[in-house]
């Protein structure tokens, strides 16, 4: 599952028509404040977007935060750790962050402490639920309400070969077409995780909290991520969702409602994990 996350670096997006432009922070703020879930997407490893991530949680004071990268199984003990006034160096020990296949906490962690007051949620499933996504199916994976995030409908034949194209370039061309499949079944019961926590959050923050999702820019994606899912299960919740890129994509469509960019840090050829490169 670690190596899947870390090639959510290349992530191919399907483009479909959104807010055109670049925006800045503030102006999205202005956005975001009257939505009632706001997802914040991200390429994993670069600063600048968990920089903008905590800069924008902090404005928003939200009650709840959803983290892709926490394990659902886990969200009590960072509740409890940050209640007791722990440091960052022991919820990363407590999530084992170090063998998570997540880029280093310490980029993580100002946007945590940036709601001291929020509740965290965690919507990282565990290894065996992934598997079952990718033999058995997303909707076999989600179990009980599968069918309020559509998972128990096949995608059209269409849809189907986007998504998988969008696996095969994220992955550098380099998995069997095979398997795609099966990794389209994997993201569909991500994206319906994410979005079940985020309605969840909000009912446990009394259907008046505001609840903000950190994520990567794949969920982040309006055309079929999480805010679509969110739209199907309930579509009273209001959404807003940024995405952040490293550079203009040179055309106004995206599918986000707002985007913004910034350099690249330095990094290794990310396609060099699959294709045997030097890393």
């Amino acid at each position: 599952m670690a190596g899947f996350q870390r090639s959510s670096l290349l992530f191919a997006f399907a483009m479909s028509p959104a807010v055109a432009g670049e925006m800045e922070i503030g102006s999205f703020l202005d956005l975001a404040r009257s939505a009632e879930v706001v997802i914040l997407g991200e390429i994993h490893d670069n600063p600048q977007h968990h920089e903008n991530q905590t800069q924008i949680v902090r404005a928003l004071a939200p009650d709840a935060l959803v983290f892709e990268m926490i394990p659902q199984a886990l969200e009590a003990v960072v509740n409890e750790l940050r209640a007791s006034g722990a440091p960052r160096h022991e919820i990363s020990a407590a999530l084992d962050w170090p063998a998570s296949g997540w880029p280093d906490f310490d980029l993580y962690a100002p946007v945590l402490e940036a709601a001291p007051n929020a509740r965290i949620f965690g919507a990282q499933q565990s290894a065996e639920d992934i598997r079952r996504a990718a033999d058995e199916g997303a909707a076999a994976a989600f179990g009980l309400d599968a069918a309020a995030y559509g998972l128990d409908v096949p995608l059209s034949e269409a849809d189907q070969l986007r998504r998988e194209q969008e696996m095969a370039d994220a992955h550098c061309g380099a998995l069997p077409e095979t398997s795609l499949p099966a990794m389209v079944e994997v993201q569909r019961f991500r994206d319906a995780t994410l979005a079940d926590a985020a309605l969840w959050a909000r009912t446990l923050s009394g259907l008046e909290g505001q609840v903000v999702v950190i994520t990567g820019n794949g969920h982040a994606d309006t055309t079929n991520g999480v805010p679509a899912l969110i739209a199907l299960a309930n579509p009273e919740v209001s959404v807003v969702s940024l995405g952040q890129l490293e550079s203009d994509p040179g055309y106004g469509d995206m599918p986000f409602d707002a985007y913004v960019t910034a350099a690249p840090p330095e990094r290794d050829d990310p396609c060099a994990v699959f294709t045997g490169g030097a890393n």
